[in-house]
């Protein structure tokens, strides 16, 4: 998957326990796919591990596109996902190569100059936020694509992914400047249709 990971980040969908508002995660996961979603990151905060655990098994088994879990590498190794996405409080992205297996992604969030040492040892980035985001409390300051793009020119050619309250709109300039896609969160769980939300995306 490591040599199709360009491709795999075209349009990343980020789950939120807020956004899911109780609705099904898998249904709404496959919605998001019909419509052109090409990854799943499983972010939920307000779970407990078991859950987290069960609900990673359930997209997994139950999607057609790779599932990353984010901060926990404990369950995405246990549920058998992709990969794993890790912030800046999470583990260091060098430890957690030390232990996956051969062929598991590692993710990493880079937001500032300062975070890009820490990704070096991680096969992708997501980058952000490039604006303002309601999702993501501690995201930092809107960085606007001059300066995402000022951190992807730090990437060593590793695919990134950009983040933080991506707009349709904001697809097609994004990829054009170099990106291998984008993250979205509200942009789609928001939405009262997801596929064509999704299909909004993908098309742009």
């Amino acid at each position: 998957m490591r040599e199709n990971l360009a491709a795999t980040l075209r349009l990343l969908l980020v789950t939120d326990d807020r956004l899911l508002a109780g609705r099904d995660i898998l249904a709404v996961c496959q919605a998001a796919v019909r419509g052109g979603a090409t990854a799943v990151q499983l972010r939920l905060k307000q779970v407990p591990d078991r859950e987290l655990l069960q609900v990673a098994r359930q997209l997994i088994a139950g999607l057609n596109v790779p599932v990353f879990v984010n901060d926990r590498l404990d369950v995405a190794l246990a549920a058998g996902a992709a990969g794993v996405h890790l912030g800046p409080d999470d583990l260091p992205p060098s430890l957690a190569r030390r232990i996956v297996p051969p062929g598991f992604i590692i993710g990493a969030s880079v937001g500032s100059e300062g975070e890009v040492e820490r990704g070096r040892p991680a096969d992708y980035w997501g980058i952000g936020p490039l604006h303002s985001t309601t999702t993501k409390g501690d995201a930092g300051a809107a960085l606007g694509l001059d300066g995402a793009l000022q951190l992807l020119g730090r990437a060593g050619g590793r695919a990134c992914a950009v983040i933080g309250g991506v707009l349709p709109s904001d697809v097609r300039p994004a990829v054009a400047a170099g990106f291998a896609g984008i993250a979205v969160v509200s942009g789609i769980l928001g939405a009262d249709d997801l596929e064509d939300a999704a299909r909004r995306y993908a098309s742009s």
